[in-house]
């Protein structure tokens, strides 16, 4: 196979400039589309022979492959637009794998690394390395001048941004940099350049996403630096470390000036503070986390940044600690866990603390009362609400459905679904702000007369105007609804204005009232009526869920019976993510404040480092506490609901590294019991810290009557979900001093109504550098997509592993893209390998239901637990999501088939964030992540964290 040096147009208009070329010598030609067809004619005589050259298929297959390759550049080319070779061929690589042609894209892979080493090689033995190989170039700055290239200064920066990295070499980071340079290009090309050359290396380490992180810290720097000082100012990586102290009090005081910062930060002693930052932890990052934050979570004016990472986690800390007696020692305690990483704040807190709207809660469930008064102060109440980043969860089971009687017109209901329709285009308008798409999650109980409807919500075919594509849904299930699906019995549906009273019943209490109505509509006495078979509505739920993602399954019961604020109300939905199981009302709005542990930061290889762990959730908790006096509320339905309960939401993320990291399978009765003690130890201790900071602070103010009042704790909870139940049987065990937790909490009280919530972490997680919460390993080798690019993801631990093993090399690589980052097809790796890293659809999914039900014996609300099915049927499904409810379950998440996706294969090379990035399509709508490439943003489905 011969090396193409493939060249092609964005789709050019005549009047436009025309897309150049940049070749490996550094020139700068036009293109030729030819080339391409060119290129992909010999990798296909290359495998399939000379006798393939007169195949007509042949050359319709290299023609639509080639018009792939150019509107794939059209995305990220435009006038005047310089494209590298690599990106080029990268495309074709990219064509030939979606189109199925898996053993030519594969030799393809293996001659183009080959090629690359052999450039190396020879560049090596002519050259030092970054010496002899200076180009001669000028560049362009930001005042239009030019000057010559400062080459010296890139090779430092780049040597500084390898250094500390095993298997890391920079002068191969400077010689795919210099393949990017051209003469006159600007300095913000020369900085997405280095980006890029780092990036492209990735495949080969995983530490080059680290230096890719780096080589961005310099952009920032020379950003927030130099508008701070009001004039170009460059500082490395060794200088920063003596200027962070200034530049964080300049930064603060520039902040406030600009009014992006709460005037009360400058009354911290910044001296102290400053002294008190951590600027090697800068280094700490991989590219996806700190594009992230450079992406959406720095302050900025008019896109120039003003915040580094560690003023970034100190700003954060000082707005947690504006109300504290020693605000200063509290904002160095609380961003000592943040800047580690042990600890990290929901996105909303992480956006808004310490600035002049600290709205800082992170999840609002509301109920909408049976009145167009109500229903549209919801649509406003949302808006507000999702204006500064919350998740929203709706409960609209009160509302009337189809057909059933209006007193006020003498007329008949249209139902739910047109008011539905609002609420979802009222998401879709109230972005928050560009950070982050706004969204919603409707809930409903299985009884409503509009819960068919309601199930097609999110179809794409039928009346465009009986749809909501933008809007979650979720079901909200009662056991005796269960109970008839298991008996195969008939299910009644109800319009809620003539059974009122079901909406705040649950438990015996609701089964003996509904059958009660089910006797009424039998004898025709209920005017909106219809009576199904519950195996029949459950099939049909079961088959939305699968071809549309939707509706999740949430469980009405296990959330009342188990929650501790019984006395106050009842729970009438979950929120945005399933996590959360508040109380609300027409009065109320239920607000909860969420925060994640870093798990992975809290185990060695002999197991879990408890005291570390105490010591993390304390200060959490205390953290997760302030967020409710400090913060910004939108609506007094939330205020008063929040100051009245108090609730937080302590959560986990990294359980997957953690599981590595000690050498557990993920499936495997082992990871089941770490689940359980890990989730054990974070239990008892938040529940002593709120303890603790009752008997500070004061007990919440609905305390008296809870079940904390009576000392029943979420694991003692759990007996009063299997008497309900009746035959259920859960696992009771615990290894801590829960009387004497009893006791205590029975003595001072809880500063917080509910303390625990598991979220799904997607984007602090990648700002951390480890899995999302509870997930188990989604693939080995990936790309990942959200509202930052493109970003190319290879599993750490597995490298480490292979390369201890004398297995990781190009042919490895290529075999991991070619069977999609899973292990099992790959004949050499060991079995031992295999299992450790076995990904999300190779698991048996009821390892994770198992692992699940451990740890929701201890939560107080609930957790966001997507369930993976890599061949999914009707069978296992209704034996998955059974199994989930005889469990205890409260709720579910997601639902991810890898079948209901289209396989794409990427190259993976180049397909890193914004300079790069080509969007992958996801077919099917059931997973928002296909097995290949993770292409649907994160935060779509996960506006809490």
């Amino acid at each position: 196979m011969v090396e193409s040096s493939t060249q092609t147009p964005s789709q050019v208009r005549p009047e436009e400039t025309p897309v150049r070329v940049l070749r490996r010598d550094g020139s700068v030609s036009g293109f030729d589309a030819d080339k391409i067809s060119v290129a992909l004619t010999k990798a296909f005589l290359a495998v399939e022979g000379d006798g393939a050259a007169a195949s007509s298929r042949l050359h319709d297959l290299v023609s639509a492959l080639t018009q792939e390759v150019q509107a794939a550049l059209s995305r990220y080319s435009g006038p005047g637009t310089i494209l590298h070779i690599e990106q080029i061929q990268d495309q074709v690589e990219l064509a030939l794998m979606r189109g199925g042609n898996h053993q030519v894209a594969r030799d393809y892979v293996l001659y183009r690394e080959q090629r690359s080493e052999a450039r190396r090689a020879a560049a090596g033995t002519t050259t030092a390395p970054g010496a002899a190989q200076e180009p001669d170039l000028t560049v362009t700055h930001t005042d239009g001048t030019t000057h010559p290239l400062d080459w010296a200064r890139v090779r430092t920066i780049t040597e500084q941004a390898c250094s500390g990295l095993d298997n890391i070499d920079p002068a191969v980071v400077l010689t795919e940099a210099r393949r990017n340079l051209y003469d006159g290009m600007s300095t913000t090309e020369l900085d997405e350049a280095l980006t890029l050359a780092a990036r492209a290396l990735v495949e080969r380490d995983p530490d080059y996403s680290r230096v890719s992180a780096r080589l961005l810290l310099d952009q920032l720097r020379r950003e927030a630096l130099s508008h701070l000082a009001g004039e170009p100012r460059e500082t490395d990586q060794e200088q920063i470390r003596d200027l962070y102290p200034s530049y964080f009090a300049d930064y603060v005081h520039r902040g406030v000036e600009l009014e992006m910062l709460a005037p009360e930060l400058a009354g911290f002693d910044l001296d102290l503070l400053g002294e008190a930052l951590h600027p090697e932890r800068d280094l700490d990052f991989d590219y996806l986390g700190l594009q992230t934050l450079y992406d959406r979570y720095f302050l900025h004016t008019r896109g120039t940044r003003l915040e580094l990472p560690q003023a970034f986690f100190m700003r954060v800390a000082m707005g947690l600690a504006l109300n504290e007696d020693r605000r200063e020692e509290r904002a160095v305690e609380f961003y000592e866990l943040l800047s580690s990483f042990d600890f990290m704040c929901s996105t909303p807190t992480l956006f808004n603390a310490g600035t002049t709207r600290p709205q800082l809660s992170s999840c609002f469930l509301t109920t909408v009362d049976d009145d167009l008064d109500s229903i549209f102060r919801a649509y406003r109440n949302n808006a507000l609400l999702a204006k500064y980043s919350g998740g929203l969860g709706n409960d609209w089971t009160p509302v009337r459905g189809m057909g059933a009687h209006i007193k006020g017109t003498n007329g008949t209901s249209q139902g739910l679904v047109p008011f539905l329709k609002i609420a979802n285009d009222t998401a879709v308008a109230v972005n928050q702000g560009g950070k982050r798409k706004g969204a919603a999650c409707a809930y409903l109980e299985t009884w409503h007369i509009d819960i068919e409807e309601f199930l097609d919500l999110r179809k794409n075919t039928g009346d465009d105007r009986r749809r909501t594509h933008d809007m979650n849904t979720a079901a909200w299930v009662p056991d005796e609804f269960m109970r008839r699906v298991e008996a195969d019995a008939d299910w009644w549906l109800f319009s809620p204005d003539e059974v009122p009273d079901l909406h705040d019943l649950y438990g015996p209490e609701f089964t003996e009232r509904y059958r009660h109505y089910e006797r009424a509509a039998e004898r025709g006495e209920l005017t909106v009526s219809r009576r199904v078979r519950a195996v029949e509505l459950w099939r049909r739920i079961l088959t939305m869920l699968f071809e549309t993602g939707h509706p999740w399954i949430t469980f009405k019961d296990p959330c009342n019976l188990r929650s501790p604020q019984q006395h106050a109300g009842v729970v009438h939905s979950s929120n945005l993510c399933t996590e959360i199981t508040l109380n609300t009302s027409g009065d109320e709005v239920a607000v909860c404040n969420l925060g994640s542990v870093n798990l992975a930061r809290h185990v060695t290889p002999e197991g879990l480092d408890t005291d570390r762990l105490r010591r993390t959730v304390r200060t959490a908790v205390r953290m997760l506490d302030n967020v409710i006096d400090i913060n910004f509320y939108t609506i007094p339905e939330a205020l008063r609901s929040n100051l009245r309960h108090r609730p937080v939401g302590l959560g986990l993320m990294g359980f997957a590294d953690a599981l590595v990291r000690q050498g557990i399978p993920q499936a495997s009765v082992d990871a089941v019991e770490f689940a359980d003690r890990s989730m054990e130890e974070i239990s008892f201790h938040a529940i002593a810290a709120s303890s603790d900071l009752a008997r500070e602070r004061g007990r919440y103010e609905s305390f008296d009557g809870s079940l904390w009042s009576q000392g029943v704790l979420p694991i003692d909870s759990l007996r009063l979900l299997a008497d309900a139940r009746g035959d259920a049987e859960f696992d009771h065990s615990a290894t801590l001093d829960w009387d004497g937790l009893r006791e205590r909490v029975r003595r001072e009280g809880m500063r917080n109504s509910n303390v625990m919530a598991i979220a799904p972490t997607a984007t602090i997680a990648n700002v951390c550098g480890v899995t999302q919460s509870i997930e188990p390993l989604y693939r080995n080798l990936y790309v990942k997509s959200n509202m930052s690019g493109d970003f190319t993801v290879v599993n750490p631990y597995l490298v480490r592993d292979l390369r201890r093993a004398g297995l990781w090399d190009a042919a490895m690589v290529a075999d991991l893209k070619y069977f999609d980052g899973v292990l099992g097809p790959i004949d050499r790796i060991p079995a031992e390998l295999k299992e450790r890293y076995a990904t999300a659809f190779e698991i048996e999914p009821r390892w994770l239901v198992a692992a699940a039900a451990r740890r929701q014996k201890w939560i107080d609300q609930a957790q966001s637990l997507n369930l993976y099915l890599a061949e999914p049927s009707g069978r296992k499904l209704d034996e998955l999501y059974r199994s989930a409810w005889r469990s205890g379950l409260k709720t579910t998440y997601y639902l991810r088939s890898s079948s209901a996706t289209s396989v794409e294969k990427s190259t993976l090379r180049g397909t890193d964030g914004r300079l790069n990035a080509v969007p992958a399509t996801v077919a099917g709508t059931a997973p928002p992540e296909g097995p290949a490439i993770c292409s649907v943003d994160d935060e779509g489905c996960e506006a809490c964290q």
